[in-house]
């Protein structure tokens, strides 16, 4: 009777077991390790050191191969892999590109162009596999003049041709604001995925076409392409911009069909959608549906709360946020901060801004500072507000002297209102509102001659209000 030994299947049970074989198979069994150590660093690193000492090579290919792959797959550090991979002797094409890879998604993506060029000086041939990795690095770059040499390299050498090279073609066009060349680059393809639709319409969305995603979309449809999670979050966030809530409720239901409604980017994106078209209540029900909830989701409805008047129900909300131990962005305390603005909170909005400071750790932006000022000008107190801007670390923009032009029509400070409107006039001399709110602000002091002088202006300079959008 043979008697089997259960097999290890952890990485406990499988390191007490290599303990007990020859060294030739040290190498095959670190590497059963490596696939089965889930996203422990530190069991990785344990797995390095034991290789090291039961013999194997620093610079051994096999193990080096899968060491690389593992660190990439974990988005560890990029430090981490360079020094296992400049000791392998000889490393193949797949280590280069996992190389390639792990740099394109780290936060020093232009290391995946400097990796290719050592590639190529040190003889190995890429293959199709390594340029979608090096575009999305220069998609990330934002450099689109990389892009077109890269590009030039793929058409040399025949890989223009491969579906995937081309959808990253199209997406790192998209991504570096050349989407005249993204779409072109889409329109030659002789057979479209769902990515190549998805890359097309996310980059019309990043250039601010939001119309022509929709328009793009819809022929997508049209063509029996079936959208995915991708989609949709493209989809949501250009009805968002453009307002087209008719097209969003759509895309709802085609969620809701296709069973995309566990789809967590996309449900954001339609919480978001629902909040700024002002159908609150429904971007409520999404979110009490969502079975996964990030701190993105959590910000959509404080945002979504606080902007539709809600203010004391986006504070109820991020309290309830903390009781579930979600870490809060700077984002969301934008919304907090907004809320208590329209709550006229005063005292809680100062807190709250030095809680995200001590308590998170967060530093404050311009945009927490313009919370902060029409904080006070919308409860009246329009010279402190006035103060607080001299006072602010950073220069103000022109958003922020647009708030307190906002608060000094509201409350008749007219000397304020022309020191905001001065300021105005030098960061966005072309912005009709602004001419609009001084007309008010004067015509609410009764000061009809200012009221001429500034259409009078407008008129010179050819100014106009721009109109709203109605959709």
């Amino acid at each position: 009777m043979i008697l089997c030994r259960p097999r290890p299947t952890t990485p406990q049970s499988l390191y007490q077991h290599v303990h007990n074989i020859p060294t030739p198979y040290i190498v095959q069994k670190c590497i059963a390790l490596l696939q089965i150590c889930g996203s422990s660093i530190f069991k990785l690193k344990q797995i390095h050191a034991f290789s090291i000492r039961r013999g194997v090579p620093v610079a051994h290919p096999e193990m080096g191969k899968h060491l690389i792959y593992t660190l990439v797959s974990l988005s560890a550090s990029m430090i981490y892999a360079h020094n296992i991979f400049v000791q392998i002797q000889n490393p193949n094409v797949f280590t280069w590109n996992t190389m390639i890879k792990g740099y394109a998604e780290s936060k020093i993506p232009k290391g995946a162009l400097e990796m290719y060029h050592h590639m190529c000086a040190n003889c190995f041939k890429p293959d199709a596999y390594t340029y979608p990795f090096l575009l999305k690095a220069v998609a990330r770059m934002g450099d689109v003049r990389i892009g077109e040499k890269i590009h030039s390299i793929a058409i040399r050498i025949g890989f223009d041709s491969l579906g995937f090279v081309q959808n990253s073609l199209i997406h790192v066009y998209g991504a570096c604001g050349d989407y005249e060349s993204a779409y072109k680059m889409f329109e030659l393809m002789p057979q479209r995925d769902v990515v190549a639709w998805n890359s097309v319409i996310n980059g019309l969305s990043l250039n601010g076409k939001f119309n022509e995603a929709l328009t793009t979309y819809k022929k997508m449809r049209s063509e029996g392409v079936e959208p995915d999670g991708f989609t949709m979050v493209s989809l949501l966030s250009a009805c968002t911009e453009v307002g087209a809530s008719a097209l969003g409720r759509s895309g709802h239901a085609y969620m809701l069909k296709a069973g995309l409604n566990e789809n967590l980017q996309a449900n954001n994106a339609l919480m978001d959608l629902y909040a700024k078209c002002g159908s609150i209540g429904q971007a409520k029900k999404v979110f009490d549906e969502m079975g996964e909830r990030s701190v993105v989701s959590w910000t959509s409805l404080i945002v979504g709360l606080s902007v539709n008047g809600l203010g004391k129900e986006a504070l109820e909300c991020f309290a309830e946020m903390e009781r579930e131990g979600i870490e809060a962005t700077e984002v969301t305390f934008v919304g907090v901060l907004y809320a208590c603005s329209h709550c006229g909170m005063i005292n809680e909005g100062f807190s709250y801004f030095e809680r995200m400071q001590e308590e998170y750790g967060l530093v404050p932006r311009l945009e927490h500072f313009g919370c902060l000022v029409d904080l006070l000008g919308r409860a009246g107190f329009v010279k402190e507000a006035y103060d607080y801007i001299q006072k602010m670390p950073m220069q103000p923009n022109a958003v922020i002297w647009r708030t307190l032009l906002g608060a000094c029509t509201k409350h008749g400070f007219l000397a304020l209102g022309e020191v905001a409107r001065v300021q105005l006039s030098q960061l966005e001399p072309e912005c009709g509102g602004d001419y609009v709110l001084l007309s008010n602000l004067y015509a609410s002091q009764q000061r009809w001659p200012n009221v001429h002088q500034v259409r009078r202006t407008m008129v010179s300079r050819a100014v106009r209000k721009t109109p709203a959008n109605s959709q």
